[in-house]
């Protein structure tokens, strides 16, 4: 089978919808056994356990605990973990800053999306490991969807390929930052740092490793590892990576921008 995965959109859609929207068949707050809450309550204390220990950590009972309710009486304000989660990205996606974007160059724009949608990764690690084929489709990440597109108007490109621009540079900004987050675990949760472990590795590699046999791996290898002090160096990567990017996105601009020539006699 294949491994256990965080999805958005799995829960009940109408009630979910609801909820993300405080339609009036959703209402914002019931009376329960100990306190008064709010759904938004409910979910910043979700965030705050998602942002502190991980997505897993984010029980129905855990959230009740930490709210200092009954597990049951929090079912009054939200369905369960499938729901909730939606709501919790809804709302990191709706609290993103959205700082104005008119009068700049289409690459610090699109940059400037780029470091958004980082800064969010890095504030809310757990958001990178949760699958978003299907979207919450909430206020929060409409309002972000709307901003990140306005930044491609005026470029040339029609509507559907700006809707493949963005999901292009978001796509590499979740991979950037899926692999940063995968450094930083071996970082806090290994037992040898990265240091320790080139140093465990080295004596072996050296007997095994023939540098004549595979030249081009040996040098490239050496001058990355002594460049980056590491392996992988994820700002680097980044850095280096949404360059790359920009440049693809820029080919088709230019593309669109190119005059047409005037049809033969």
């Amino acid at each position: 089978m294949p491994p256990s995965i965080d999805r958005s959109g799995a829960g009940d859609p109408v009630r979910t919808l609801e909820l993300l929207w405080r339609h009036p068949g959703a209402p914002s707050s019931h009376r329960g056994p100990r306190h008064s809450l709010t759904v938004d309550e409910v979910v910043d204390a979700a965030i705050a356990i998602a942002d502190a220990e991980g997505l897993a950590a984010v029980t129905m009972r855990r959230v009740a605990q930490r709210l200092g309710v009954g597990a049951m009486s929090l079912y009054t304000y939200v369905p369960g973990k499938a729901e909730l989660l939606d709501l919790m990205l809804d709302t990191v996606f709706g609290r993103m800053p959205r700082p104005g974007l008119s009068g700049l160059p289409w690459r610090e724009r699109l940059a400037a999306i780029a470091r958004a949608n980082r800064d969010l990764y890095e504030r809310h690690p757990w958001v990178s490991a949760v699958s978003t084929t299907r979207p919450p489709l909430g206020p929060g990440l409409l309002a972000k969807y709307e901003y990140e597109l306005r930044a491609f108007e005026g470029l040339g490109l029609d509507d559907v390929e700006m809707d493949d621009a963005l999901s292009y540079l978001l796509g590499f900004v979740h991979a950037s930052a899926r692999a940063a987050a995968d450094a930083r675990a071996f970082e806090h949760e290994g037992a040898l740092t990265d240091q320790q472990w080139w140093e465990a590795s080295a004596p072996m590699l050296a007997q095994v490793f023939d540098a004549e046999k595979y030249p081009t791996a040996a040098r490239v290898g050496a001058a990355a590892g002594e460049a980056h002090n590491a392996a992988y160096a994820p700002g680097h990567a980044y850095e280096f990576g949404l360059r790359r990017v920009l440049d693809g996105l820029g080919v088709l601009i230019e593309q669109r921008r190119a005059p047409v020539p005037p049809a033969g006699p």
